[in-house]
């Protein structure tokens, strides 16, 4: 039975991921920090935190994993209809400090806090500043609505967390990056973790194996990110 591997701060390096506990599913490491340098070799790994305020940190990387390839995107009957109706402005990277503090129930006062510290704030602010980080908004006039955001390596986009403020915001925004990503020939958005709500949009599970081979064929590939007009 694979043992819990307790990360060396000095080292970035993270134990195989075929060594990620069943259960609970995925957890593989436990500490280590929150820089750059270790975020960005998580992922290209397929690696992501997710731990909650008065825990150490959390490394993950659960099986099966839930993807969405772009060209899989299943839009609703419902949600095509409101999207012919819809007036909300929809931008890229415009405010990203916004959408994540948003995510982390710190922009509503009216919504509970979520797994995402302060810590994780920070450092994901931080990526957002390096080019690695990026955001989806969606406006009602000047109004902050909805929005999700994730990590760009490769054709790989790690998507993270959403929020919505008025119905189906947060709906238009995910259609909208999954469009965006087909376009700019993306191989997979990754959802980490099986939901029905996102399997309503087309994403499904896939093994282990095949989610790796997926990461090696993208993370190293040239990233089009052209969000100008989304």
């Amino acid at each position: 039975m694979p043992a819990l591997h307790y990360l060396n701060p000095d080292d970035l390096n993270f134990p195989p991921v075929e060594e990620a506990l069943d259960e609970p599913n995925g957890l593989l490491a436990v500490g280590g920090d929150l820089s750059s340098e270790r975020l960005l070799h998580a992922y290209r790994q397929g690696i992501f935190p997710w731990y909650e305020d008065g825990q150490p940190i959390l490394w993950w990387h659960p099986a099966p994993r839930m993807v969405l390839y772009p060209e899989e995107l299943h839009v609703s009957r419902s949600l095509q209809k409101l999207q012919r109706k819809n007036t909300l402005q929809i931008t890229a990277d415009q405010a990203f400090p916004e959408v994540i503090e948003h995510c982390a129930g710190r922009g509503n006062h009216t919504r509970p806090g979520t797994w995402i510290t302060a810590e994780m704030l920070d450092a994901y602010k931080r990526l957002h500043r390096e080019g690695w980080a990026h955001s989806l908004e969606a406006w009602d006039q000047k109004q902050l609505v909805g929005g999700l955001y994730g990590i760009a390596i490769g054709s790989i986009f790690f998507g993270e967390s959403m929020f919505s403020l008025q119905d189906n915001a947060s709906k238009l925004v995910f259609v909208a990056l999954v469009r965006k990503l087909y376009q700019q020939e993306f191989r997979l958005k990754d959802c980490q973790i099986a939901s029905e709500h996102l399997a309503a949009f087309g994403a499904r599970e896939i093994s282990r194996e095949k989610f790796m081979q997926e990461l090696a064929a993208g993370v190293n590939q040239e990233t089009h990110w052209n969000w100008e007009n989304v």
